[in-house]
């Protein structure tokens, strides 16, 4: 823990295509971008971008997942171009948002984290040593001796038990759900 440092979690997303990197952030800006201005060189002077870069970067994108995410049309007399995004460009953007939106709320959950790290209230936690371990099927049955003194049991599966690496003799917290005990090492 860094002392005297505010911490948090946090992640890039982006999006892959057979393994390579197709979109990340910027990316997901650009296509944005362009559809909302509906031309390349009007959402690269939004975004602080050059053309050049926005171009570039489009042609990566459809290199990389060989179809276009964007169409352009020349402009006449009367009007000038423009690009709209293809099916496909528009369903990269939405693709990329829903996944950055389904990690900022990991992120930004709390108590997932602080369950993550075992940061529970000390009423639903019974510290103890492990006294046996019965495995059947798929579960295994762990016996806990509380400092009380006092034996409670668990019911969980043998993957958390082998997850878990629980051995006799092992000190744990016993973690108390109104409807089950859990395991914690």
């Amino acid at each position: 823990m860094l002392p005297h440092k505010k911490h948090k979690p946090s992640c890039k997303v982006w999006i892959e295509y057979n393994g390579t990197p197709v979109l990340g952030k910027g990316g997901a800006e650009i296509l944005k971008g362009i559809a909302t201005e509906q031309s390349i060189s009007k959402a690269a002077e939004k975004l602080g971008m050059s053309y050049r870069y926005v171009w570039n970067y489009l042609q990566k994108i459809q290199k990389a997942i060989e179809a276009p995410v964007a169409v352009t049309f020349k402009g006449g007399k009367f009007g000038g171009g423009g690009a709209r995004l293809t099916e496909l460009g528009q369903s990269l953007i939405e693709e990329y948002q829903h996944v950055e939106g389904r990690m900022s709320e990991v992120l930004a959950d709390q108590e997932y984290w602080e369950v993550l790290r075992l940061k529970i209230s000390a009423r639903n936690q019974l510290e103890g040593k492990v006294v046996s371990i019965e495995k059947d099927g798929v579960t295994a049955k762990v016996k806990v001796e509380i400092k009380a003194p006092a034996v409670v049991t668990a019911v969980i599966t043998k993957e958390a038990v082998e997850d878990l690496g629980i051995k006799v003799g092992d000190e744990v917290n016993a973690v108390v759900k109104s409807t089950e005990v859990m395991i914690a090492k």
